[in-house]
């Protein structure tokens, strides 16, 4: 028998500045979306999970894309070895921008 290992999710303290600037409509989906895709296998890649090509400055290595035309994104890192997962920052795309606590960021 196959049993998945739940991985614990940890959020770092500034994500909660990161969904102050989110229309709060959205926040449900967001801690929704967070719990059901990054429990279970956070580091396996599918269509909207990826790791990233380059490590980002917030210490992300994967990403998650959804929400309405994928404009909300997570980025995390995943520790192996305690079974734990770092959700780092939360953006929400504007066009070709990527917008974190309010600031336009560049990737």
């Amino acid at each position: 028998m196959n049993i998945k290992s739940r991985f614990g999710l940890i959020y770092a303290p500034q994500v909660k500045t990161h969904l102050q600037a989110i229309e709060r409509r959205y926040h449900s989906l967001i801690r929704r979306t967070i719990e059901t895709q990054l429990q279970f296998e956070p580091n396996v890649e599918t269509r909207n999970r990826k790791p990233l090509k380059r490590p980002v400055e917030l210490g992300a290595d994967w990403e998650i894309r959804f929400g309405p035309d994928n404009r909300f994104k997570v980025f995390y890192s995943v520790e192996q070895e305690n079974q734990q997962v770092f959700i780092l920052a939360i953006s929400i795309k504007k066009g070709n921008r990527l917008i974190i606590g309010g600031e336009e960021i560049n990737l």
